[in-house]
């Protein structure tokens, strides 16, 4: 099958404008960009898809095997690219996403001019002098509770992952995300996702680097967005008055403007 179908590839905005192509997190789909994606519209080439298990990608493209690990969903990411013959691409990836945005742009270089992780976490499990936010009993109990009752975890999860009370409709759309997501591939990409330990890997990004940050998040606390910015060289930190983990939808305008700031400065300047 295509890489295009696989994935539910979706191409929009400028053909010749510089490609922006924005990877989704755990449960999600493409959706959860629509807030954010068309106001890059105008002058980038954008594109949407879907990680294999997740929204309107072939399911039976899923192999437990390949996808044992977060190196097969970057395998992806660098096929859809090469596919659509796409360079000096500007990946936004939210959450573990983030993660598979560094493996990409580790395995590939040539096709990649910028790296934004949303969110992002390199090692959810607290290890030593390492702060993930989470300990080793916290993430069995996470893995347990989805093991026994995928839809139970995913509405008593949605509302700590989007972490804004005052708009309940974000929590019982992320809800609705999770429980439209295969139980057995939920199961599995929860483990890859958080039990991963990708800290080695993030020293050897290349390219310049933008760690978005939330406020109050209780998937990725600030520290290990800190974490993040001190270990990838060059890159630049920006703190979000957005809460939760999901600026995209909770704040799409204060995403997309930090975004863009970001995108403006000259190559080789760094922010704070």
């Amino acid at each position: 099958m295509s890489v295009v179908a696989r994935n539910r590839v979706r191409i929009s905005g400028a053909p010749q404008g510089r490609p922006m192509l924005f990877a989704h997190g755990f449960g999600c789909d493409q959706a959860m960009w629509r807030h954010v994606a068309p106001a890059f519209e105008t002058d980038h080439r954008v594109v949407l898809f879907d990680h294999v298990g997740s929204g309107g990608s072939d399911l039976s493209a899923y192999d437990p095997v390949r996808y044992g690990s977060l190196r097969g969903y970057a395998d992806d990411v660098v096929e859809i690219c090469r596919e659509l013959d796409l360079t000096d691409v500007v990946l936004v990836g939210h959450s573990v996403s983030a993660m598979i945005g560094v493996l990409a742009v580790r395995a590939a270089p040539e096709l990649f001019g910028a790296l934004v992780m949303v969110g992002p976490s390199p090692r959810y499990v607290d290890d030593g002098d390492y702060t993930g936010g989470f300990s080793r009993a916290d993430i069995a109990g996470l893995l347990d509770s989805l093991d026994a009752n995928h839809l139970g975890w995913s509405a008593a999860m949605a509302p700590v992952i989007m972490g804004n009370p005052g708009q309940p409709e974000l929590a019982e759309e992320l809800t609705n995300s999770f429980c439209r997501t295969d139980p057995d591939i939920a199961r599995q990409f929860a483990r890859v996702t958080f039990l991963s330990d990708n800290r080695a890997d993030l020293a050897g990004v290349a390219v310049p680097t933008l760690v978005l940050q939330c406020s109050e998040d209780a998937i990725a606390p600030e520290v290990v967005g800190r974490y993040v910015h001190a270990q990838v060289p060059g890159s630049t930190f920006v703190q979000l008055a957005a809460t939760g983990h999901c600026p995209h939808l909770s704040a799409p305008d204060e995403t997309v403007a930090a975004i863009r700031g970001w995108l403006s400065v000259p190559a080789g300047r760094t922010r704070a």
